[in-house]
């Protein structure tokens, strides 16, 4: 079981930035896939960005590739998502979510999901 809790969302200008927090705790082993969703109303929800326990690798989703920063702090008892250069478009409901990735489901933004935080509202106004 993994917990997570969110925090950090908030309102900002087009072009702000907004870091993001996720407190985990629970049974975070190696080769956990950590990962931040986003949904707005009326959409799909969206992988944003992952991060493997196993190795560190980061994986995004294209609309935020070089905007977005995933990270992790404290032996992954924190996983941070940095937003630069904020749209719009970026205004969603924001989610940490965990599972454990394997061979047959790894790691990564399109990622089986099993641990969800409650989640942090972000809006971007122009």
């Amino acid at each position: 079981q993994v917990q997570l809790v969110e925090s950090g969302g908030g309102s900002v200008q087009a072009g702000g930035s907004l870091t993001l927090s996720c407190a985990a705790s629970g049974a975070i082993y190696s080769s956990t896939c950590m990962g931040w969703f986003r949904q707005a109303p009326g959409k799909e929800r969206e992988g944003v960005a992952a991060i493997y326990t196993d190795n560190g690798s980061k994986f995004y989703a294209d609309s935020v590739k070089g905007r977005f920063t995933i990270s992790q702090a404290n032996a992954w008892t924190t996983v941070y998502l940095q937003m630069n250069s904020l749209k719009p478009e970026d205004s969603a409901m924001y989610y940490c979510a965990a599972y454990y990735g394997s061979s047959r489901y790894p790691c990564g933004v399109t990622g089986v999901f099993v641990y969800w935080g409650q989640g942090t509202q972000v809006t971007v106004s122009s």
